[in-house]
């Protein structure tokens, strides 16, 4: 079993900063990708920023430019440096790990995420 916990997030004010962190622990055999997704009331979860598994790190559009994401030393910890912040990107951020199983396909694990408030 593969466990993945969020932490990190807060309140902030519109501009500010905010750093959010993820590890992922337990039975895994190789990790694949890592990423972050948000989802805010009445919408869709969507991409925030992931490294996937040719080493190529993808940023969702409205974050581009503001939102840095990094690996740790230990592979299974991934970061999310949030700067410039704006009320809408208030939402519940999730980290996602995916990773290769027994049968050669890969399964996606998320985490139960981490409340991020932004105030204007």
């Amino acid at each position: 079993q593969v466990h993945v916990v969020e932490s990190g997030g807060g309140l902030v004010q519109a501009g500010g900063s905010l750093r959010v962190s993820c590890e992922a622990s337990g039975r895994i055999s190789s990790i694949n990708a890592m990423g972050w997704y948000r989802q805010a009331p009445g919408k869709q979860r969507e991409l925030v920023a992931e490294l996937t598994s040719d080493g190529i790190t993808k940023y969702g559009d409205p974050v581009k430019g503001r939102f840095t994401f990094s690996r740790g030393g230990m592979k299974n910890t991934v970061y999310l440096e949030m700067n410039s912040l704006k009320p809408e990107d208030t939402a519940v951020y999730y980290c996602k790990v995916q990773t290769g199983n027994d049968y050669g396909t890969n399964d996606d694990h998320w985490g139960q995420g981490t409340q991020v408030t932004v105030s204007s």
